[in-house]
């Protein structure tokens, strides 16, 4: 008896001490999954737009004497310098026409080929866009050149909607923050390797520039090698498709455990609160006056994120570091820190020798914050301030402003610089401080809160009672969601949110 309770004593003691040892095992496989769905999902989507914001800087002057060149080859006379700025403007801001279409199509992609295939998909815009950029010289065509610059705009909304979706759903609530910021991160990426790619030893030469816009496929490409290889989000498989077996074997690829029985029940439930819930239509949501301040809100916060100036920057550094007052053969290396305004030097650079590196200084600061910070707040606020029902209205209502703005920057920039020239930024200097002031009294703290907790903040400017109840009365006439009573108290259907 004696021996055999000394050789069953250590069991418990041995099942405690590899318990944490499995637990940290488990979640390192969840972290590995989840980081490599969240790198090759957005090697191909957030990094080309990132990519796509730079990589036209570098061979501007090359490019505008193409288009010269093509224009003397078929009318005999050259260009007129207004002429040339409009071309070159359209050629810079159609890409933000082509992501408001992007971003509009995107629900129905997800919804028809799920998360991961619109990805998939959407790698064929890139591939299509690099060639009419590449060959565009070769062909003696600007029109390419544009054309290839709306299909990568295209490319960029469906990029910029349907990797936050497929990331979202795809990541454990603890870790959604964290996986959700490969999307800024591998944007900023993609600015920096257009910068680098458009220096004079590699990429930004008159004999190379095409092939600044030829890189466009590799990312695409590799992606395309890659994500067939990883899951479907689970909750789209088991929501949309009612494909159990496959949200099963997605949840297991992503979790790294057998036994996914809880999740799967999770979202189980949030189906069947779906199946009850009315998706409100944009204009419903703009009627809403329980949400009034939150749709004002979140087209702000948008609005802002595109005319602060940090897309003029991207789009024409070389002009502006030109103006600064940068030797020629140095701007091509200053513009690898760049990604911000530049306010201060803009107005006086041309007053004091020592102007230029402040402008350098300001830039190098600028980029670091807005990479670390307001880069990718506006996608993530949108979906905390609006509850399910709401939130494909409140994200195509974002999608609008963010490209509507954004095709505001690039078409009329160069126009800016010319009528005010060094007093340029300070246009969106304005809008910087009347942003910041109204995100300061009106946006309250979102970390931690619940989207009920979020409504109550909003309530009292919304002129809605206080009351979760009345508000969440408010919400669901709305919406039009179906309201179950149960032991005299009222439930909202799709107030339930699963943990994936």
């Amino acid at each position: 008896m004696e021996m055999r309770e000394q050789t069953e004593d250590p069991e418990p003691n041995n099942i405690e001490s590899t318990e944490p040892d499995h637990k940290k095992s488990t979640e390192k496989r969840i972290t590995a999954c989840l980081v490599n769905a969240a790198f090759f999902g957005a090697l191909g989507s957030s990094y080309l737009y990132g990519y796509n914001l730079s990589v036209v800087n570098a061979p501007a002057l090359y490019i505008k004497k193409f288009y010269n060149q093509t224009w003397t080859e078929r009318y005999g006379e050259p260009i007129g310098a207004d002429m040339v700025t409009m071309l070159w403007s359209i050629t810079v801001s159609i890409f933000a026409i082509g992501g408001l279409l992007g971003a509009l199509c995107v629900t129905l992609l997800t919804k028809l080929i799920g998360r991961k295939g619109t990805l998939l998909l959407n790698n064929g815009f890139a591939v299509i866009a690099a060639l009419l950029l590449a060959l565009g010289e070769k062909a003696r065509s600007f029109e390419m050149l544009i054309i290839g610059r709306f299909i990568m705009g295209v490319d960029s909304g469906i990029a910029l909607s349907a990797l936050p979706m497929y990331l979202g759903e795809i990541s454990p609530r603890h870790m959604r923050g964290s996986i959700g910021q490969f999307n800024s991160i591998l944007i900023c990426l993609g600015v920096f390797t257009g910068q680098v790619l458009g220096l004079p030893e590699l990429l930004g030469q008159e004999s190379r520039w095409n092939f600044l816009f030829a890189f466009l496929a590799l990312p695409a490409l590799l992606q395309l090698c890659v994500l067939p290889f990883l899951p479907e989000s689970p909750r789209f498989l088991l929501m949309e498709r009612r494909d159990e077996a496959g949200a099963e074997k997605a949840f297991r690829a992503f979790l790294g455990k057998k036994d996914v029985s809880k999740e799967l029940e999770e979202v189980h439930a949030e189906s069947r609160a779906q199946n009850t819930l009315h998706m409100a239509s944009v204009t419903e949501l703009m009627l809403n006056p329980a949400l009034r301040w939150q749709v004002i809100t979140v087209m702000v916060t948008m609005a802002c994120y595109q005319l602060c100036g940090l897309n003029a920057i991207w789009y024409y550094t070389n002009g502006i570091l030109r103006d600064s007052g940068f030797a020629e053969n140095v701007i091509p290396y200053i513009v690898l820190s760049t990604g911000g305004i530049e306010t201060l030097a803009a107005v006086v650079s041309d007053q004091y020798s020592w102007m230029p590196y402040l402008s350098f200084t300001c830039i190098l600061a600028v980029i670091a914050s807005f990479c670390s910070g307001p880069g990718g707040i506006p996608f993530v606020l949108t979906g905390e301030l609006f509850e399910q029902s709401y939130r494909p209205a409140a994200f195509m209502i974002a999608g609008i402003v963010n490209w509507v703005a954004n095709f505001a920057v690039g078409l009329l920039f160069p126009f800016m610089q010319e009528s005010l020239q060094t007093y340029a930024f300070l246009v969106f200097l304005v809008v910087c401080v009347l942003g910041a002031v109204y995100l300061y009294f009106i946006l309250p703290e979102t970390k931690n809160k619940t989207f009920m907790d979020i409504s109550q903040s909003f309530a009292k400017i919304n002129k809605v009672p206080l009351g979760d109840k009345e508000i969440e009365n408010e919400l669901a006439i709305k919406a039009g969601s179906k309201e179950v009573e149960k032991n005299g108290k009222v439930i909202i259907d799709g107030e339930m949110e699963s943990s994936f």
